[in-house]
């Protein structure tokens, strides 16, 4: 199995033991704990990764031998990689994950990972576009078309209901309730299903989608993705990535519009117009209420530059404040 470091190193073959003792994490999380895919992929990822690191700085060390030395050695060997804070949060996180299991499973009486800190976070605020902006990038694709009224309505089921491209991709026809105007998505996590609300605009966006453009996607071997792509399958996260930015250039939106950003839209568009926090969180899918009020911030930010763009006491003449 060879592997290669993401900070530079070369490849590399695990062990039978790094690899044995890695594949049966994955397992473990995905089958007993229900872990979304991609989390899985990156968890197995991340310690592939520091098993290379650790045969080749450390070499002779199984993974029963591994310490917190050298686990702080590879977090080290990492902050130079320009890596997000996030990135290294989520890698140490995995081995937190690995050395629990190896505990649980008795391969280790000890958890080697329990002195390592994970590095400060600096939160970000998320971007957003605003009302007239996302009016230009639903209005961008084609009506006479079976892929531009299939975009239409990706893009408008995306911010009138704040879904992840992953949610999105993974819609199918039976999850969707246009009479009553709601639709279940899919999470990641098996037991993390929600119901959301679909708003009127997306829902003829639909509506129009299925009744002249499904069908001329739809291939010999087709199930019941909603969505298709050209070749009668299911989308890809990529595809939409590209559409999105594509049609952004065609909008004339100059900001670095990807497809989070349409949920970064709509989150931060309800809260401006009076939605509340907790009913933002549930449709959204956050676990936890503080993930949600990243989107408070961002209003705060908006209400302060329009106060010192437009409020007559708060502009400067020169060096001094007007007293007008």
């Amino acid at each position: 199995m060879d592997v290669g470091n993401e900070g530079g190193e070369q490849a590399i073959e695990l062990e039978p033991d790094w690899a044995d003792a890695i594949d049966g994490f994955c397992v473990f999380i995905e089958l007993e704990k229900g872990r979304a895919t991609l989390t899985v992929s990156s968890y197995e990822s991340d310690l592939k990764q520091f098993g290379a690191f650790v045969q080749k700085r450390f070499k002779g060390i199984t993974v029963l031998q591994v310490s917190s030395e050298e686990g702080a050695a590879w977090l080290r060997s990492l902050t130079g990689d320009d890596y997000a804070p996030s990135s290294l949060a989520r890698k140490l996180s995995a081995l937190k994950s690995f050395a629990r299991f190896l505990v649980a499973e008795r391969r280790r009486a000890d958890d080697f990972t329990a002195l390592l800190s994970a590095p400060k976070l600096i939160r970000h605020l998320p971007g957003t576009l605003n009302p007239d902006e996302v009016d230009r990038l639903l209005d961008a694709p084609s009506r006479h078309s079976a892929q531009g009224l299939r975009d239409r309505a990706i893009f408008e089921i995306m911010y009138s209901s704040g879904l992840r491209v992953s949610e999105l991709c993974s819609l199918q026809l039976q999850d969707i309730d246009l009479d009553e105007g709601f639709m279940r998505v899919v999470a990641g996590k098996r037991d993390k299903d929600r119901m959301v609300p679909v708003g009127g605009a997306a829902i003829r966006a639909i509506e129009h989608y299925l009744a002249h453009a499904r069908s001329q996607l739809v291939r010999e071997k087709t199930g019941s993705t909603l969505f298709l792509s050209n070749r009668g399958g299911p989308l890809s996260r990529k595809t939409v990535w590209y559409w999105v930015k594509e049609y952004a250039k065609r909008a004339g939106i100059e900001k670095n519009v990807k497809p989070h950003l349409l949920r970064h839209s709509f989150a931060t568009h309800l809260l401006s117009n009076g939605a509340d926090l907790r009913v933002i969180q549930e449709m959204l899918g956050h676990a936890d209420i503080t993930t949600t009020e990243i989107y408070t911030k961002v209003e705060s930010e908006r209400l302060l530059d329009a106060h010192a763009q437009f409020h007559p006491r708060n502009r400067w003449v020169g060096d001094k404040k007007t007293e007008d």
